[in-house]
């Protein structure tokens, strides 16, 4: 009579399962489709006018798709392809410095033991509590007195230091760097920053991914220290020339136009996405099987 048992309750073990699954996918599907919702409203309005997006949203497209992208291309106040030059120079290379100098700085915490250890680590922490909105005016002003405004040096150099992306950082080494694999590179005769290079970085290549996106992502839709910094036309970010769409009187206001260049926006942070996911993805799946 056991076995009997054991196969009745093997078969509502499984139909269990099988409905937490359909659960979870139902739900899933569900969020996945909320989220996808507002992209769906972006490419539809991307061809549309403006009278046509004024009288509400439809799933079917317009035919101004191209007199938008050649209306978000051709104003030469905008310079559209001149803004998004500058964004991609800012963002990546802020986000290249960031990630790298963080996870350097980070390691150097990690691996080594000194008396100002701990509150060094303590002093990171507490400037992440400090919004850039509070020291925006004294920095706006010491780039003046250096003669650095108009020029990205104040948008990429500061992004060295990065306290939220080296606590995140910091926080991976300590559960997925062990101290013997740096101590064994040091007994082959190994230098530090070799060490770090060429073994660390692999290690950290999940982490290093996700901090890029993110620095990338942020440094991409900052607007506000640039438009405190960059006041020539050939050096504004795409947000501001967003922001000068935006805010044009309502006899010129073309939302075409806006979400159009919104579109043009999004599609670098998705090529970037793409392109760095598969670290993640592929770190995820080395951490299971460690698991």
């Amino acid at each position: 009579m056991a076995a009997p048992v054991d196969a009745v309750g093997q078969q509502s073990n499984s139909r269990t399962l099988l409905i937490r699954r359909i659960v979870c996918y139902v739900v899933l599907s569900l969020f996945a489709v909320i989220a996808l919702i507002p992209f769906a409203i972006l490419l539809v309005n991307m061809t549309r006018e403006t009278t046509e997006i004024q009288k509400g949203f439809s799933l079917i497209p317009g035919d101004y798709f191209f007199k938008n992208f050649k209306t978000v291309m051709s104003k030469h106040d905008w310079k559209m392809l001149n803004s998004l030059k500058n964004s991609l120079i800012i963002s990546f290379t802020s986000s290249l410095l960031s990630v790298y100098f963080s996870a350097l700085t980070a390691y150097a915490i990690h691996v080594y033991d000194f008396r100002l250890r701990k509150p060094l680590f303590t002093f990171i922490l507490m400037i992440m509590m400090v919004p850039a909105q509070v020291s925006a005016l004294g920095f706006v002003n010491l780039m003046n007195s250096w003669k650095l405004t108009d020029t990205f040096i104040p948008l990429i150099v500061p992004s060295i230091a990065a306290p939220a992306t080296f606590f995140f950082m910091k926080q991976y080494m300590d559960s997925s760097l062990p101290l013997e694999i740096v101590e064994a590179a040091r007994i082959d005769g190994s230098g530090e920053f070799r060490t770090f290079n060429s073994l660390v970085t692999p290690i950290l290549k999940p982490a290093l991914a996700v901090q890029m996106i993110f620095t990338f992502v942020t440094s991409w839709n900052n607007y506000f220290i640039p438009a405190l910094i960059l006041s020539d036309k050939n050096k504004r970010t795409l947000p501001i020339v967003i922001g000068i769409i935006r805010s044009a009187d309502y006899a010129s206001f073309d939302m075409g136009a806006v979400y159009m260049a919104i579109g043009i926006s999004i599609i670098p942070v998705a090529v970037v996405y793409l392109i760095l996911s598969k670290f993640i993805i592929r770190g995820i799946a080395l951490g299971a099987v460690k698991g």
